[in-house]
């Protein structure tokens, strides 16, 4: 056997974030990667000769700071800077686009000016609310059972922010915070455009519309993530997300981490109770007193580990845990750069969306209740390569959107559904972006069974489990087991499906690393 201090299975960016945190701190570490290249869902890819796009995630809105601190990344090539964040353009068919610029909306424009204040007020407010649930993205979820002095010092904290909001924002503070986002924005706005696109930014990546309970929550949580010092902010880095790991895998690498590509894990070894090793495909054992895993709670405990060793009750839980993907990625590879009607050339740049009303995101919505996709989905699209010339042949052009609702559990399956999704999605965005059908050279749709097998994400999920109220905070991934420990002494979770949650954060990766770190020494 070969033996490190401490082995992490995946190669995506909270494990590689993970594996930093702990050779930082001393560890001698190991990542071990199924795939040939790490990078998980954040990986920059070619999908058509000359063309390469980012897989999955495709815009960088909430790496968290402290990791960019923690491991020293814009010393090894990220560059993240204010005038590189772009634009929301809320598309339209029947006038010109309504526009927010900067972090998430500073400047709105395209819009009257009762409605640009009316904004003011409601993001000024958002951004408030948002306060208070973010430092919960930078630490492990407290222990209600038996909280430590320092997280009863930190539910203090948290109670004292809501104190400072003042009576009528603390008590508005509670009233909204389980609505639907559907309500709230009829309450404040008249824009059916603005109203749309932060409806489909409410709902982004669940399997919820923007009239479902609790579906505010999505966009506290995007708030509450920051691009380079300012919440909501996004951009589109040079080279794709694929650049982002390559900088948390230089940190990584030059902390000490030694990192295997095409090294699945088949088994976590282990013996009276306490995990001690790992097995590999080909049979190869690897031990270590720490094993971290970076990958889907439900594959680490049923899969790996095996029901037999784990308590049933615990085994329940995560069986539970909902998991079936509703988000779509679409990448065209375009002859020429498309022309979107009435957008200007920093627009194309930016982040286009479909969604022209609440109510057309909650109609989009309701078939995949009953496990069909949308006949007229919305979507969320990007053109990276009019930034990045590189990810496209001269004169060519790249386009990638995320698009919804496509369910995991297809009712007629996605053999048979593709072909019609694909149609129905080129059929949306002809009338945004005129002809653009007959520049498409090469089209590839992953559904989020497609996802599931090329990521190895159960249900296709990014989040590796819904991010609604019942699978949040002390209850993710689930209710007793938040804080990244397991039944198993030795083994903990690290990935997307613990505590804060799915996005390129690398919370959940440094927060796990951080607990070994402080119960190990």
């Amino acid at each position: 056997m070969t033996s490190f201090d401490a082995i992490v299975i995946g190669g995506g960016h909270n494990g590689l974030v993970a594996a930093a945190t702990l050779a930082k701190a001393g560890r001698k570490a190991l990542v071990l990667e199924a795939a040939v290249e790490v990078g998980g869902a954040a990986r920059t890819e070619d999908f058509a000769p000359g063309f390469r796009v980012s897989s999955i995630a495709h815009v960088l809105n909430r790496l968290h700071p402290d990791v960019v601190k923690t491991l020293e990344l814009e010393k090894h090539g990220l560059q993240i800077a204010r005038g590189d964040f772009i634009p929301s353009v809320a598309l339209s068919k029947d006038g010109p686009p309504l526009v927010l610029h900067g972090a998430y909306g500073e400047v709105l424009t395209g819009s009257t000016p009762s409605e640009q204040s009316a904004w003011k007020e409601l993001r000024a407010q958002l951004l408030r609310y948002a306060r208070i649930l973010k430092p919960f993205l930078s630490r492990r979820p407290p222990d209600l059972a038996g909280m430590s002095l320092k997280e009863t010092a930190a539910l203090g904290q948290t109670a004292l922010a809501l104190k400072k909001l003042g009576k009528e924002d603390m008590r508005d503070f509670l009233r909204v915070l389980l609505m639907n986002v559907a309500d709230l924005l009829d309450e404040q706005l008249a824009d059916t455009r603005l109203k749309g696109l932060l409806a489909f930014d409410a709902t982004l990546g669940s399997h919820l519309g923007p009239r479902s309970p609790t579906s505010l929550l999505g966009l506290y949580y995007r708030l509450a993530g920051e691009t380079g010092g300012a919440a909501g902010a996004q951009m589109l880095p040079k080279g794709g997300m694929g650049a982002v790991i390559t900088a948390i895998r230089a940190a990584a690498e030059k902390a000490g981490v030694t990192i295997r590509t095409a090294a699945p894990v088949a088994r976590i070894i282990v013996e009276k109770g306490r995990a001690v090793g790992v097995a590999l495909d080909n049979g190869e054992m690897l031990h270590a007193r720490t094993i971290v895993s970076a990958i889907n709670p439900a594959t680490t405990m049923l899969d790996l580990v095996g029901p037999r060793k784990i308590d049933t009750g615990f085994v329940r839980k995560v069986k539970n845990i909902r998991m079936k993907g509703d988000a779509a990625k679409l990448h065209l590879a375009l002859d020429r750069p498309p022309q979107f009607s009435g957008v200007d050339a920093a627009g194309h740049k930016g982040r286009l969306v479909i969604a022209p009303s609440p109510d057309h995101v909650e109609r989009a919505f309701n078939p995949s209740k009953y496990g069909e996709f949308s006949a007229e989905p919305v979507m969320e699209i990007t053109l990276p390569s009019l930034s990045d010339p590189s990810l496209a042949p001269a004169g060519a052009c790249v386009l990638s959107a995320v698009v919804q609702y496509a369910p995991y559990a297809l009712k007629e399956g996605w053999d048979a559904g593709k072909p019609k999704f694909l149609r129905a999605v080129m059929a949306q965005l002809e009338p945004y972006a005129p002809g653009i059908g007959t520049s498409v050279l090469h089209a590839e749709l992953l559904t989020p069974a497609d996802i599931e097998a090329h990521c190895r994400m159960p249900g296709g999920h990014w989040h590796h489990g819904e991010l609604q109220a019942d699978q949040m905070l002390m209850s993710r991934p689930v209710s007793g087991w938040s804080g990244y420990d397991t039944p198993v002494e030795g083994l903990f979770l690290a990935g997307a499906g613990s505590h804060p949650g799915g996005g390129v954060s690398g919370a959940p990766g440094l927060n796990a690393a951080k607990r070994i770190i402080a119960i190990k020494g």
